[in-house]
C-alpha cells in the first residue's frame, strides 16, 4: 500500500503517521528523514543535498526526486510506503507519478487530515514550554496542574515566538496556499480521501483504517 499523508501544521499528521506505520508495517518516510539518511550514507545525491542545506538554500527538485527514488528502492518499501512532507509542489507530484510508473507502482491513497483553520489556531497557540526541562503543555488539551507553571520543576512556562496567534495565522495561510493546488491535483486523479481531524486521535485513526482496510 502506497500512501501520501497531507495536513496543515497542528492537524495531528505525525501521530497518525506513527499509527499507520505500527498497524500496517509500512515505513513512514518524511522529507527530513530521507535527506538525513542520504547524507549519512554519503550518497552522491546526499552530498549534493547537504551542500544546498549548508548554505541555507532549498534542495532543488531534481535532487529531492533522486533521493526519493533511492529511498523507495530500499527493501523496507517493497510492501508499501507512507510519504509525509513530499510532494510539496505540482512539479514534485508529477515527477513522483513518473517515478512510480517507472517502478510499476502507483499511489493508493492521498490521506488528507482535515481540521478547520480556527481549530488549528487554537491548537497551535495553546502550546506552552518549560524553558528549564523542555516539557510541553497545552492550555486546553494538556494543562499543567498550576496555570503557567511546570509540573516537573516549577519554572514559569513560555509561549514560543512561533506559537503566537499572528505568526500561527501567517504560517497557516502560507501552508494553505501551498497545499491547495496539490489537493486539487490528487482529487482530480481520484486519490484524495478527506479525514475529519477535528475529533479524538483514536477516532481519526479508525476513520483512516476504514479507508485502508
Amino acid at each position: 500500500m502506497n500512501l501520501i499523508l497531507m495536513g496543515l501544521p497542528g492537524a495531528g499528521k505525525g501521530t497518525q503517521a506513527e499509527k499507520i506505520n505500527e498497524t500496517y508495517d509500512i515505513p513512514h518516510i518524511s522529507t527530513g528523514d530521507m535527506f538525513r539518511l542520504a547524507i549519512k550514507e554519503g550518497t552522491e545525491l546526499g552530498k549534493q543535498a547537504k551542500s544546498f542545506m549548508d548554505q541555507g538554500n532549498l534542495v532543488p527538485d531534481e535532487v529531492t526526486i533522486g533521493i526519493v527514488k533511492e529511498r523507495l528502492a530500499k527493501d523496507d518499501c517493497k510492501d508499501g510506503f507512507l510519504l509525509d512532507g513530499f510532494p510539496r509542489t505540482i512539479a514534485q507530484a508529477e515527477a513522483l507519478q513518473q517515478l512510480l510508473t517507472e517502478m510499476n507502482e502507483k499511489i493508493d491513497y492521498v490521506i488528507h487530515v482535515n481540521v478547520p483553520k480556527d481549530k488549528l489556531v487554537e491548537r497551535l497557540t495553546g502550546r506552552r514550554v518549560c524553558p528549564t526541562c523542555g516539557a510541553t503543555y497545552h492550555v486546553l488539551y494538556n494543562p499543567p496542574k498550576q496555570e503557567g507553571v511546570c509540573d516537573k520543576d516549577g519554572s514559569k512556562l513560555d509561549q514560543r515566538d512561533d506559537d503566537t496567534e499572528e505568526t500561527v495565522k501567517n504560517r497557516l495561510k502560507i501552508n494553505i496556499e501551498q497545499s491547495q493546488p496539490l489537493l486539487d491535483f490528487y482529487k482530480e486523479k481520484n486519490y484524495l480521501v478527506d479525514v475529519n481531524g477535528d475529533q479524538d486521535i483514536n477516532q481519526v485513526f479508525k476513520d483512516i483504517q476504514a479507508i485502508l482496510d
